[in-house]
Order: structure tokens, then sequence, then C-alpha cells
């Protein structure tokens, strides 16, 4: 009993000396460091804390939104935690994007019963090819004419009215609509993300795209000009069914990780919900994008101003480069770059030659410099593929022709040259004018059309071509019989009026 009642005592004495001991282990701080001991609020003023403070989400962030916009689609599972989702797309597949009214009691009441606008756009999420945009889009609709980058699937759209789709702009579409009624818009993206990808060999990761949706309301000239809200996420397209591929490689890499990794990850979410964003800059957009029939007075870019449209190229004002005109004389095509080019001028001929995935190396590049470039230098920068058309573009090397033949007009003195040539009376400086024709195609129509070319006539005059063959014999030119000619041979043209029409023959001797 006496043994219990010291036991109080014991425990005293032990817990005054432990408090001594952590009294006295602490007293220490702070002295062993003298003047140089740092205080917390020194420590709070370092960079690390000031940068991770300025990155805290402010007040405003909780506040509810007036509206969300749900992309009906799975987020991969490979983003790392407090980074943006990422989502796949298929080209071309229809994708569903609710349009929720997400107002509290009283909010906004302007806009009770009436109809909002709102604007879907697919843009790029880099901000160096939003430098580019223009240029981006320009180069696209060059590629893929008559397509649209964004289209509304408007048979599986609901709550949707009047949709529009404006042909000058192709990665935007538009349409009214009811937040009091359920609102549902599908829509197709037709561009992949590698499309837009400096070098193309193969194996190279797409660029990111953002899907950006602004929302306006009336003012008081019942124009919706007044904005709402916007709000947009980032997605990636890949060729139809790539991305259920790319979803499954991202899934069964993360299955693969240590738990400890894959709590560094965000989890997939089956649908993808748009975060609030900037409004996008929509006057800016319209002044820097000229479309076909339209010709701005203004543009930021260094590409030719004027009608884009591949079948419709503006006239040049100064020579950059060589061209030659087609057979009915309404297209001007570019063939060489000449070193005079402005760099201006060198982005037009980049374009028009189908090197806009290029045109941002480019920027500052005159005629002179693209012309300067080595070829291992231009296929160090554009991959094997594009730096070999590229650098042969630039030197204008032309494929050699199929077939090669040279002609001569046989007129009466060049007869009474050549008996005297036969009779050994021609004079020592007699000599024939021959002239090359180059066939591709190795037809009779072709052979036709190029000899109407070079006697100025059209191809109606000429009814038949002969051969002259063995004994004086006239043997109908075929298609077969070009292909079995000899590379450039020599003839001598005749002509002879056909009698039942005002049309010719051509022998070729």
């Amino acid at each position: 009993m006496a043994w219990a009642l010291k036991l109080p005592l014991t425990d005293e004495v032990i817990e005054s000396g432990l408090v001594q001991d952590f009294d006295a282990s602490l007293s220490g701080i702070g002295q062993e460091l003298g003047a140089g001991a740092y205080s917390m609020s020194d420590v709070l003023a370092l960079p690390i804390f000031k940068q991770e403070e300025s990155n805290l989400p402010p007040d405003s962030d909780n506040k509810i939104l007036p509206f969300q916009y749900v992309l009906c689609a799975a987020t991969s599972p490979a983003v790392k935690l407090h980074d943006e989702t990422l989502t796949y797309l298929n080209q071309g597949q229809s994708y569903e994007i609710r349009m929720l009214d997400n107002r509290k009691i009283g909010e906004l009441p302007e806009i009770t019963g009436k109809m909002v606008k709102s604007i879907i756009r697919v843009v790029f999420h880099d901000r160096r090819l939003q430098y580019t945009e223009h240029q981006q889009l320009e180069g696209w609709r060059w590629n893929r004419p008559g397509d649209r980058i964004l289209d509304l699937d408007i048979p599986m759209s609901v709550g949707i009215i009047d949709p529009r789709a404006n042909p000058t702009q192709l990665n935007t579409v538009e349409f009214l609509w009811d937040p009091s009624k359920r609102t549902s818009v599908f829509i197709q993206v037709h561009c992949i993300s590698t499309e837009f990808t400096m070098r193309k060999h193969g194996g190279e990761k797409g660029v990111p795209f953002r899907i950006q949706i602004d929302t306006f309301k009336e003012n008081e000239n019942e124009e919706y000009t007044e904005h709402l809200h916007s709000a947009s996420c980032q997605v990636k397209v890949f060729k139809p069914k790539g991305a259920d591929r790319k979803q499954k490689t991202d899934r069964e890499k993360m299955e693969k990780r240590a738990p400890q990794e894959k709590e560094k990850y965000q989890p997939s979410y089956e649908t993808t919900i748009l975060t609030e964003c900037c409004p996008w800059p929509e006057v800016t957009y319209v002044n820097n994008s000229p479309s076909p029939g339209f010709n701005s007075t203004h543009n930021s870019f260094p590409v030719a101003e004027g009608n884009g449209s591949p079948n419709h190229q503006p006239e040049p004002v100064v020579q950059v480069a060589d061209y030659f005109e087609d057979t009915e004389g309404s297209i001007l095509t570019c063939i060489n770059l000449l070193p005079t080019a402005t760099p201006q001028d060198a982005q037009q001929w980049l374009l028009r030659n189908r090197f806009s995935p290029f045109c941002r190396l480019f920027t500052n590049f005159s005629g002179a410099d693209l012309l300067k470039l080595t070829r291992e230098d231009v296929i160090q920068i554009c991959g094997p593929a594009d730096g070999i058309r590229l650098f042969n573009a630039l030197k204008g090397r032309v494929v050699r022709p199929r077939l090669t033949i040279y002609v001569c007009q046989e007129s009466q003195q060049a007869r009474e040259q050549q008996v005297k040539h036969e009779n050994g009376d021609a004079a020592a400086n007699t000599f024939f004018v021959y002239h090359a024709i180059y066939l591709e195609e190795l037809t009779a129509a072709e052979l036709t059309e190029k000899i109407a070319q070079l006697f100025n006539i059209s191809p109606r005059q000429i009814n038949q071509i002969f051969k002259q063959g063995p004994t004086g014999i006239h043997v109908l030119v075929s298609d077969e019989m070009i292909q079995n000619f000899q590379d450039e041979v020599c003839f001598v043209l005749d002509t002879m009026k056909d009698d039942t029409n005002d049309g010719y023959h051509i022998i070729l001797k």
C-alpha cells in the first residue's frame, strides 16, 4: 500500500524533469544562430512563398457561374493533379455539349424568357500558334478546299434556334437558345491535331486545341453583343477511332503505375466541364480573317492580302517570283521565288506552295534568305520529306518530262531549201528552227493540245494527226504510237486542209 501511495509523487517528478529538459533544449535555438537567425516573417517573404500565394485562386473563383457547359466526352487519366483536363475527340464524330442554366433565383432577370446567343470556336491552345492562327487557318483552307474545321450536327441538336456557320470563319458556329429550356448542341471537329504539327515524319504529337463557348445577351438595339459568360476546355483531335485507342493506352499506362504515382494524377471523368475563361476577341479575329471575295485593308500577319481562294489569286503588285498562266488564262501559279522577295512575299510564296506549317519558322526570312539555305539546312528544319520538297521548290527544279519531241513547221521555202540540201546545192548556213514539245500523259489528245499551243490555234482546228510511214503512207497517230516514240525524236510538221470542214490534218514527217 505504501508503494502505491508513492506512485503519484514519482510521476510528478518525472513530468517535471521532462519539462525542464525540453525547455533547456529549446533555449539553445536562436542563440547558436546568433545574428544570422531567421524570423517567420523573413521566411514567408521568400520568393517561393510569394509565388505560391499569387497562384492561389481569389474568392471570386468560388462564385456560382450563370451558365455551365458540359462536353460529353471522357477526360484523360494521364493528367497530373492541378493541371487542366485533356479530352480526346475523334475527327468528324458528333459530340454533345449540354448548355445548362446555373443561375440563382433572381439572377440576371433581364434574360428570363429571352434568347441568348452562344458562339462555339475551335482555337489553338498553344500561345505560339495563337499568334499565327490566321496563317494556320488559311493554310488549312488551302489544303482542304470546301471543308470546315467545325460543324454543327443540327439533326441531333436540341433546343437551338437559328444555327449559323459563317463561310469565312471555318472554326466558328453560332446559335440562339433559351436558358430556361433543355438545350444540347452536337458539334463535329474535322481537323486533326497533327495537321498543325511542324515536322510531319510520323510519330509526332499533335497540337492541343481549345473548344471555347462565348455567350451574349441582347443590347438596347436587339443585337447580341453584351457578354455574359465564357468557358473553354482543352482537347486533342485524332483520326476516327484514334481517340478511343489513345484513351485506352493512357488508362493502361496508369494501371501499371505504383499507387504512390497514381495519386499524382487526376481520375478520368465521364464528361468534361468547360472552365471559365476570358471572352474571345471577336473584333481582332474578324479583322485578321480575309475570306473568299473579301478584300481586307488591314492585316497584321505577313501574308498576302485579298482573296484567299486557291482558284483565284490576287494580282502581284511587284514581281517576287516567276509566274506562268494556265490554258484558260485565269490562274497565276508561282514557280520560282526570287531573291528580291520581301518577308511578306516569301510568306505568300510558302502558302501558295503548300508550306503553311512552316510559315511561322520563316516569318522574318526574305527571298534571299530562303534561297541561301542548303539542302541540309532545310531538311534539318522541316524534316526529310517536306525539307526535300521545299528545297526543290526553292531551287526551281522541274521534273523531267516523260517524252520530248522536236518539231519544225514546213513551209514552201523550207521545202525548196530541203530539196537543195538533198542535191548538195544548199548554202552552208542553211538551218531549220525546231520547237520542243514536252509530253507527260503520252496521248494523242495531249499532243494535239501542245501543237495547238505552239502555233496559237485552237485544238478544235486540228482534226487528225498522221505520221508519214514507209513509201509515204499516212499512219494515224494513236496513244500507243506516241508511247513508242523515241525520246528527243525530230519531226517536220506539214498541214493538209480537210475538204469536209475548216479543220486541218497534221502530218509528222
